[in-house]
């Protein structure tokens, strides 16, 4: 099992960016809860935003909520995490991950003017 995520960047404060993460490997992605983690520098990792498997229910940390959500297209094994109205302290290292247990490689977000 694969998970591969890319659109990390630099922003400036207030922009946008768009994460992806495609899963290969990871047989009925549709049944997997999907989820969207980052790790600053000097913290711990911390749940950002999740899609449950069925329904496609949604939870956000308080953080982000309003400006950050997260989608998935079953057909493309892909989860997205659109990322609005960005602040300095969203600046980490966002991970993909799978609730069958894995992780992927993890993608640079820095915000800053």
């Amino acid at each position: 099992v694969q998970l591969v995520e890319s659109g990390g960047g630099l922003v400036q404060p207030g922009g946008s960016l768009r994460l992806s993460c495609v899963a290969s490997g990871l047989y009925s992605f549709s049944s997997y809860g999907m989820s969207w983690y980052r790790q600053a520098p000097g913290k711990e990792r911390e749940l950002v935003a999740r899609m449950f498997d069925t329904g496609g229910a949604t939870f956000y940390a308080d953080s982000v909520k309003g400006r950050l959500s997260i989608s998935r297209d079953n057909a493309k094994n892909t989860v997205s995490l659109q990322m609005n109205s960005l602040k300095v302290e969203d600046t980490a290292v966002y991970y993909c991950y799978a609730q069958a247990g894995y992780w992927g490689q993890g993608t640079q977000v820095t915000v800053s003017s």
